[in-house]
């Protein structure tokens, strides 16, 4: 069997297909978590996050901003765009819950934020010489978990103008952009992997970024989760 990979799905305020606003999920992500072994599943992102105790692993993709309010900050950049609080609530839970329970995580741009600050962690609001429609190489600790992985050296596709500022506790960053911006970050306790760029938009022709989806698929399957509930 597949191992059931949820995905919180994105509000969006329109799409033409549809007519009306929605709830979605990247294509590209859902495609290589399939292309990884693994039965990608979209959830509605709002209500109690333990309905999901069938999931195998979850994938907490990218997305808008978390309200600063949510890291004990007021908003101090007009930068700050598409915050949602009933998508923060939801986030912030399932991250919290996943790795309380033991859950293989993968977590991606606004996802590795959302770690981060259910952790404790702070975010820049808005960088100088934000990484938006941009590719560029990124430095990967030797031995770390990604750079397993990725490899030492790898190519990033971006897109986000805030990071980790603080660390939330435990996180341990692991991949660095030329001008110091944490790419990647690893707990050393639970099955976790989290990348500020988005391997989903060349993991079809980059084996290295289908590598933390096949990562992910592989600590899902039965029998290899160690669960806490």
């Amino acid at each position: 069997m597949r191992p059931l990979i949820v995905i919180p799905a994105r509000f969006a305020t329109s799409t033409s297909a549809l007519r009306y606003s929605a709830v979605v999920t990247a294509r590209a992500l859902s495609a290589a978590v399939l292309a990884a072994g693994g039965e990608p599943l979209t959830v509605h992102p709002e209500g109690d996050v333990t309905r999901l105790s069938f999931a195998d692993g979850v994938l907490l993709p990218g997305g808008g901003d978390l309200d600063p309010a949510r890291y004990g900050q007021p908003t101090r950049s007009g930068e700050v765009y598409d915050v949602d609080t009933a998508q923060d609530e939801f986030d912030l839970a399932l991250a919290r819950w996943t790795l309380d329970t033991g859950r293989p995580l993968l977590a991606i741009c606004r996802g590795l934020q959302v770690v981060n600050v259910a952790l404790g962690g702070t975010l820049d609001q808005h960088m100088s010489g934000a990484h938006r429609h941009l590719v560029h190489g990124v430095r990967v600790e030797p031995g770390s978990r990604t750079a397993g992985l990725v490899g030492e050296k790898a190519e990033a596709s971006c897109f986000h103008h805030q990071r980790l500022d603080r660390l939330g506790a435990g996180l341990r960053p692991v991949a660095w952009a030329e001008d110091g911006t944490v790419e990647a970050a690893e707990l050393s306790d639970v099955d976790f992997l989290g990348v500020q760029w988005h391997p989903e938009d060349s993991a079809a022709e980059d084996p290295a970024q289908q590598a933390l989806f096949d990562a992910l698929v592989t600590a899902a399957r039965p029998g290899s989760v160690c669960r806490k509930c």
